[in-house]
């Protein structure tokens, strides 16, 4: 293990996107992921009914990105996939987002153009100038009413937080549509890899130059890692620092306790995701893997997923006070020479696929661009 020149930690986009830049340019790269695996969160497989199914939660990609587009179109062909999502509320099912069919659904109203619904919203809506959270920053767009049916308990299952409790910005992500479109994501490019995401990685990381080895703890063999040139570090921040005398403080994240149920039934639900955003199940919600990429077969699973605190981390928890702890782990880590922080856990910030991709090839294009012009400039 000392006979590389690039030590990549973590296997999920931003690894292996930043292992097959450098690999592609000549580089030796040595990736080390703790899991039996690559792929990272990504990671799909097929089941016993031949059903494609991801193991840590339904992942779409969606970009107006055109270079990230191009980027991942070099490893598999794609198939168009428009996603969308419904919820469980009260005896209701109604779209998400929120737009003219969910409310006249749920408050038996007749609106029937994007004037009407605008003037809906405004009439709900309880304005704020500079919303200063979540809970605000809903009511500032939907009003109390939909706030409480739709948003307060789902947060509050989600984050272990009301929305009172998080940043504006992660309540004010979720779009709100004033027309009939319920399309989840409204990107340009909405689409599924063919064979799915492992597959996809396989074809990333295929480079002779690229050594994986799964199974590994870097922070079991740390010490027997020496003469690379940068270290890329994908995991949680304050891991990296676990053992550091000046930084004790434990950031917040969420996990995901993801329950299969087998089913001797064609179909469990009709549509791959539903939500439940009410309090009467403590879930979230239900996949229905079968439905991605409309495959067919004579059983099906389903996946109820819970939010929770201990596990794998998933999700950085963004309010205040973490954001305080992040800064603080972030200036130690700014005086690192050649090892970088990269990804979702790492910059704790919640990343959509396509900002992941598109982190790791900017900081590969400012490391090895920038030093080419200088080089060339000196």
């Amino acid at each position: 293990m000392k006979d590389f020149d690039i030590l990549i930690i973590g296997a999920g986009i931003s690894g292996a996107v930043l292992a097959e830049r450098y690999a592609s340019i000549g580089k030796s790269v040595l990736m080390i992921e703790k899991r039996d695996h690559i792929a990272g969160n990504c990671f799909d497989y097929y089941d016993e009914n031949g059903i494609l199914t991801s193991k840590y939660g339904a992942h779409l990609f969606h970009t107006n990105d055109e270079g990230v587009w191009k980027y991942v179109n070099q490893f598999s062909d794609w198939y168009s996939w428009q996603h969308k999502v419904i919820a469980r509320v009260d005896d209701k099912t109604v779209p998400i987002p929120v737009n003219i069919t969910t409310v006249n659904t749920l408050f038996n109203e007749n609106i029937k153009n994007e004037n009407e619904m605008q003037r809906w919203l405004q009439k709900n809506r309880i304005a704020f100038d500079q919303p200063k959270n979540g809970e605000e920053a809903v009511l500032n767009r939907v009003g109390e009413v939909l706030y409480d049916k739709m948003f307060k308990h789902y947060t509050k299952k989600q984050w272990d937080k009301y929305p009172v409790e998080l940043h504006a910005s992660v309540l004010e992500r979720i779009p709100v549509r004033d027309n009939y479109d319920d399309r989840y994501f409204s990107d340009v490019h909405q689409a599924l890899p063919k064979g799915g995401y492992t597959k996809l990685f396989k074809n990333i990381l295929n480079n002779p130059n690229i050594q994986i080895l799964l199974n590994t703890d870097y922070f079991e063999v740390q010490d027997q890692l020496s003469g690379y040139d940068k270290l890329f570090y994908t995991g949680p921040i304050d891991r990296f620092f676990a053992f550091s005398e000046k930084l004790k403080e434990k950031l917040e994240y969420r996990s995901i306790n993801f329950v299969r149920e087998d089913l001797d039934q064609e179909y469990f639900q009709e549509n791959s995701v539903v939500n439940y955003p009410g309090q009467d199940v403590e879930f979230t919600r239900i996949v229905e893997y079968k439905h991605f990429g409309n495959q067919k077969s004579a059983k099906t699973s389903i996946v109820k997923e819970f939010t929770v605190d201990e596990g794998e981390p998933y999700y950085p928890v963004p309010n205040q006070k973490n954001q305080e702890i992040y800064a603080k782990y972030k200036a130690e880590a700014d005086q690192l020479i050649d090892v970088y922080f990269v990804g979702r856990l790492a910059n704790y910030k919640y990343f959509n696929m396509d900002q992941a991709f598109r982190n790791a090839l900017d900081l590969f294009e400012q490391l090895e661009f920038k030093k080419t012009e200088k080089l060339q400039n000196a």
